[in-house]
């Protein structure tokens, strides 16, 4: 299997997710960054790995997202300060799954990103603050062993 690993990380949050994506896919899967990623076409699996703004895709990966159109599999994963599971997460990862219009999505996940505290000052002072940030607090420390574990198991359902 040609797999690739693309990612986008701004606090590394998703980046150690992308490693531990790596390491799982089979000797010699390549890892970038989002800005750096190859035509997609050329791959059997995109392994994708964002981070949540607004309740979306961060904006590079999203335009990385419109190119995975109609490809044959994909893979998606996520950090977020919002609960996994939640309603604003689920939404978030809806979206992605609309943005690549067409593709299959084999399989994805999400869990929680520590937020930068530059950012939750920004959000705190919002008139309306976000929905996630009461979920903010629980996100410190993420993502763990325990995540890293749960990516690994996700992603060895889509390998089967």
């Amino acid at each position: 299997m040609n797999a690739i690993v693309v990612y986008s990380s701004q606090t590394g949050n998703t980046k150690k997710l992308a490693e531990t994506v790596c390491e799982a896919l089979p000797t010699g899967t390549q890892m970038c960054m989002v800005d750096e990623a190859p035509d997609p076409t050329d791959y059997d699996l995109v392994a994708l790995g964002f981070w949540f703004q607004a309740g979306k895709p961060d904006p590079k990966s999203a335009s990385y997202l419109a190119r995975l159109k109609g490809h044959k599999k994909v893979f998606l994963f996520a950090t977020h300060g919002a609960r996994p599971g939640s309603d604003h997460a689920a939404s978030a990862m809806a979206h992605a799954q609309a943005l690549a219009e067409g593709a299959t999505v084999a399989g994805s996940f999400s869990c929680y990103g520590e937020v930068n505290p530059k950012v939750l000052e920004t959000v705190k002072a919002k008139p309306q603050p976000p929905v996630w940030l009461n979920d903010a607090a629980d996100a410190v420390g993420h993502p763990d062993a325990s995540d890293r574990d749960n990516l690994r198991r996700a992603l060895k359902a889509v390998l089967k």
